[in-house]
Parts: structure tokens; sequence; C-alpha cells
């Protein structure tokens, strides 16, 4: 019987055993049996190799290294490329999966929803209590008012929770949420490539008391299990788990914040410290390791081709610009020399990276095409940890370009 390994973040390795995880699921096949929408598979994917697994925060979420993102469902994929993603993954030991309301990106009034729909038709194959779904309610927006009922500046209070939350179980096909991510802050702060705080930005924001208290609802209701936040900084966490432990309020559990090779900065100065499991508990699950694809190598060129006018920051000028910049390009290059050094690939460089930082959860893995999902969970076969010298020439590449899509 095989066994998988559990590492709480910070603690010491232990085993575990994998049917409590991932229970023997019937075969199906594409005659007889269940029928839906789902992207049906005669037999389950090999598995590549075996993932880590590791609890989430305080809560009792114990999930996969990796997490698989969804957000380009029901746009650049369609829902049967969702599905099949959704199941390589989950053959794979990928047992949570992210999304939000405003999925699918770019935000659409005519795609929003897609994505989690998608989840909930695949969901209806599943045993539910073996998949960890997450979402996220969106934050303060002027612009997306279409995402409520009546319209309106979309805030994080007890009505538009409470709405956002509705929408999703009913998109999800589910009863429960287990972990719901506040996407953006209520508050002002410096989002997707603003690098300075900027003190006449500053609004009145919904108290973080008043946010939990909306959370708490929810939770007593049964419809939501943990809460967590997103594009967060130290303060925000620290004003969250103050306000939980003063006034009795469901604390968060996970931080979901951009961390990778170009990307560290603002998480390891000070995040570090406020999340680690001796002071606030908040378990990382990173999004864009791979920083849009541009970790990925292919993105060296700014020449567009009819072979690579779809890929996806081609598609969409100007979306995730920062990591098009001279220094971010000289970085990748940088890095680049770094792994055909250490012969490995560029994405196998990054994601291991990630992977072994000792802070680190679950990684946001997502993926326009099968083959580079498979390359990139492929990529977590990479000897643990990484060797000292590669280690070595990536601090050496650091130091060079610390902060290069600012």
């Amino acid at each position: 019987m095989a066994t998988l390994k559990i590492v709480p973040t910070g603690l010491n390795v232990g085993t575990f055993n994998s049917e409590l995880l991932r229970p023997q699921l019937p075969r199906r096949t594409a005659t007889g049996g269940q029928r839906s929408r789902v992207n049906i598979r005669a037999v389950s994917a090999p598995v590549q190799q075996a993932l880590e697994y590791r609890k989430l925060g305080d809560s009792d979420l114990l999930v996969s290294e990796i997490t698989l993102g969804t957000m380009t469902w029901g746009n650049q994929n369609s829902e049967s490329e969702a599905h099949e993603q959704l199941s390589y993954a989950w053959d794979q030991g990928v047992n949570i999966l992210d999304a939000a309301e405003v999925y699918p990106i770019p935000m659409s009034g005519d795609t929003q929803g897609r994505t989690e729909q998608y989840i909930g038709n695949w969901l209806k194959t599943m045993p539910r209590d073996k998949v960890i779904v997450a979402t996220k309610v969106a934050g303060y927006s002027e612009r997306y008012q279409y995402l409520r009922e009546g319209g309106g500046v979309t805030r994080v209070n007890k009505k538009n929770i409470k709405e956002a939350v509705e929408g999703s179980l009913k998109r999800l096909g589910t009863d429960h949420i287990d972990l719901l991510q506040i996407h953006w802050p209520d508050r002002y702060v410096p989002l997707f490539g603003e690098y300075m705080y900027n003190t006449e930005k500053w609004r009145p924001s919904v108290p973080f008391q008043e946010q939990l208290e909306a959370m708490q609802e929810v939770i007593q209701e049964g419809k939501v299990r943990y809460i967590g936040v997103s594009n967060e900084t130290s303060f925000g966490v620290m004003e969250f788990l103050h306000a939980a432990k003063t006034c009795n309020l469901p604390k968060i559990v996970s931080i979901q914040n951009n961390y990778s090779l170009l990307v560290r900065c603002h998480y390891e100065v000070d995040l570090v410290e406020v999340c680690s499991p001796q002071n606030g508990n908040v378990g990382l699950l990173a999004y864009s390791p791979l920083s849009g694809g541009t970790l990925s190598g292919k993105y060296v060129s700014d020449q567009i081709t009819e072979g690579t006018k779809t890929w996806r920051l081609n598609m969409f000028p100007g979306y995730m610009a920062r990591y098009r910049k001279s220094l971010a390009k000289a970085a990748v290059e940088a890095y680049l020399q770094v792994a055909n050094r250490h012969n490995m690939s560029l994405v196998q460089l990054a994601l291991a990276f990630g992977r072994d930082r000792p802070f680190m959860t679950s990684n946001i893995l997502g993926a326009t095409s099968m083959e580079q999902l498979k390359e990139n969970i492929s990529a977590y076969q990479v000897p643990r940890p990484l060797a000292r010298e590669i280690e070595e020439d990536i601090e050496a590449v650091f130091k060079k370009y610390r902060d290069p899509t600012i």
C-alpha cells in the first residue's frame, strides 16, 4: 500500500496512508454508468511522482503541494479541456483546486462564472469530501458592478459576501466551500504591478472585524469551512489575526500571494515572519510561480509570430506587462543560464525552487494545454532539495535582480 509524505510547513516530515486521501474510485467508461458533461476517462492517468501534502495553516485541510489553477477555463479553455486537466491533476495526487467568482481572466460580464460552472460539472462524478475546493470573493471594485444583482460597487461586507457565496455554491453545485478567500482587499493596497503604497489613494474601508463577522455567518451556516486572504500585506494579515483573537471570530488560515523567482521580496521580507507557524500560522498558496509563463523562457523574444500569437501574454497586450519589462527579461535570461548549467529546463528550476521554500504550503499551477500541465507537474520530479550549487547560482542572480518586475 502506497504512502504519501506529509510535510506540515516548518515542521517534521511524516507519512500517511494514501487511501485516506485518495479513495479507490470505480473506473468510468465511455459507455454506460453515470452520465454528465464531464470528460469521461476509460482509465486513470499513470502517476508521474508522489506529491507531498501539507496542513494549511490552522485548518484540518491536508493539501497537496500543487494546487490546480483554473483562471483560463471559460476563456482560453473549453469545458472539456478543463475537465481533462482536472482529471489528470487528480490522478497525479492534486487534491485542491483554486477558483474565483470573477473567473475566467480577463474578467468579463459575458464569461463571469464559467470557471466555477465547469468545476461544478466535474465535481458531480467525484467524492466531494476528498476534493478541496477553494474559491474567492471579489474585493473593492467600482469596475465590476456586473458581479452583484442590481449592480453597485463590490465590497467585502455582509451583503456582498453572502451573495458571492450563494452564487459560487450554485455554480459549483455543492453545499459548501472548503476555503473562501478575499480575492483582494476592501481597502486600498498597491496591486498587480503597483509597487509603492500611495497615501493619496487611501479610502474608507470595511473594518476587519466586520469582514470576519460576515465570514462567521457563512461558516455557522455550514456553507464555508475556512477562510483566507489574497493579495494581502503584512498589515492586513496582522489586523485580521488581531480581530479574530480579540473578538473570537474565525481566523484566516491561508494567504494567496504572488511568489516566484521574479517576485520574492514582498513575501520574504516580512510576510514570512507574520505567517510562520510560530506566529500567525497562515499557509501560503503561491500564485504565478512561473510569472505568467515568462519563467518558461518563451517570452524572451518580443517577436510575435503565427505560432506564438495565441500565447496568453501575446493575446492580451498589457496583461501582466510587469513580467515583460527589460529587467525582468534580463533576469529570466540569467535564470535560463542557471538552468542550462545544471541540465534543467527553466520550468523545472522555477518550480523546484518554489517547491523547496520552507514557508511554502502549495504552489498554484495553471495551464492552457495538457502539455503545459504535464510539464509543470513533472517538474516536481526534480530531486529534493535542490543541490547547494543550484541554490547558490539562483541566489547570485537574485542579488543582481532582486525585484525585476517593478
